[in-house]
């Protein structure tokens, strides 16, 4: 069984490609010419730069492919861009490249068994933050960043598209070794300082990144999930502090300052430091879709049909998976 894993170099990317590697499966990574290596260094790895921004090339690129090696049973499109010094980039990378690549794995005749479409909790946006009703899967999209937008766009031409079953997943908050956002919670944490914003705590989600990528191959693998969408998270709800005092505990560290921030100093800060991103051509981790991440209050999502259809338990209830995050981030000298 062959495998093809976009974005596999990144963060989620490299532990799926580990999973498949155990799984059995002739895994091939798709990366691009500039990506590191670090973490693909098993000698069974394929890897395949796919040209996402031709769709002829692409379409001319797959036909040599199938020829030579014969389509691939799956297709995980987990390549992304989550930050963005340009927020044409977002639609460029997440909507249009997942759009040429479809077309372009039709018309080359390497339709797989199944392709599954990593996309985001973002593509919803603001849902009930009155009550905190989880959000479910037939309320409306309305995404309120430019991240949100462009997987909401990529979603829908996988919906559109006829051509083979799909299983779209959106993931809430994934955390997990080697992951940097969430990290910089753990740092500052670690420095005596944490910082949440707005008057009203956060509702918010997690998945381990091990449990994601189960979660991957059990939709991949079983043959009746088709054409389907699931949100993803461990099915547990925390606040904001409550978040961060267990990130607390688990460092044992005693004394940390706790601070809540007005929306609007997040929001000014936020925007400065996309404007000097802009200056200096770099994605920065705040800007203004952080922004409106952080003001969102309601980031809870009913995984009811994930646990129904897929059976799905979580192995890393969120402390067992901080314990083991920050164990990795002391080892690799990053704490």
């Amino acid at each position: 069984m062959k495998i093809l894993i976009t974005g596999a170099s990144g963060f989620i990317g490299g532990f799926l490609v580990e999973e498949a590697l155990r799984r059995g499966y002739e895994v091939w990574a798709g990366i691009r010419s500039f990506s590191s290596k670090a973490r693909l260094q098993d000698k069974r790895i394929h890897f395949i730069n796919l040209e996402y921004c031709d769709q002829e090339a692409l379409t001319d690129q797959l036909t040599d492919f199938v020829q030579e090696h014969g389509a691939w049973d799956y297709v995980l499109h987990n390549a992304g861009l989550t930050k963005a010094a340009d927020t044409h980039d977002f639609f460029y990378v997440n909507s249009d490249n997942t759009y040429r690549f479809i077309e372009a794995l039709a018309e080359s005749g390497c339709k797989p068994k199944k392709f599954l479409l990593m996309s985001s909790l973002s593509s919803y946006g603001l849902v009930d933050e009155e009550t905190f009703r989880p959000i479910r899967l037939d309320d409306p999209q309305n995404p309120n960043t430019n991240y949100g937008l462009s997987k909401l766009e990529a979603e829908e031409h996988i919906h559109r598209q006829t051509y083979f079953p799909y299983v779209v997943l959106r993931p809430t908050g994934v955390y997990g070794p080697g992951e940097k956002d969430y990290f910089m919670e753990i740092q500052s944490i670690k420095s005596g300082f944490d910082f949440t914003v707005g008057p009203v705590p956060q509702r918010i989600t997690f998945i381990y990144v091990k449990d994601l990528v189960t979660v991957a191959f059990l939709a991949l693998e079983k043959e009746e999930i088709k054409n389907r969408d699931y949100f993803v998270a461990d099915g547990d709800v925390y606040t904001d502090e409550s978040f961060a005092r267990m990130i607390q505990d688990i460092l044992g560290k005693k004394w940390v300052l706790h601070a809540r921030i007005p929306l609007g100093l997040a929001r000014i800060a936020c925007y400065c430091s996309e404007w000097i991103g802009e200056l200096l051509k770099k994605s920065m981790t705040l800007n203004s879709d952080k922004y409106y991440i952080l003001k969102q209050r309601n980031w809870t999502c009913d995984v009811t049909p994930l646990q129904d259809d897929l059976g799905f338990t979580p192995a890393y209830p969120l402390r067992k998976g901080l314990e083991e995050s920050i164990e990795w981030y002391k080892k690799e000298g990053w704490l």
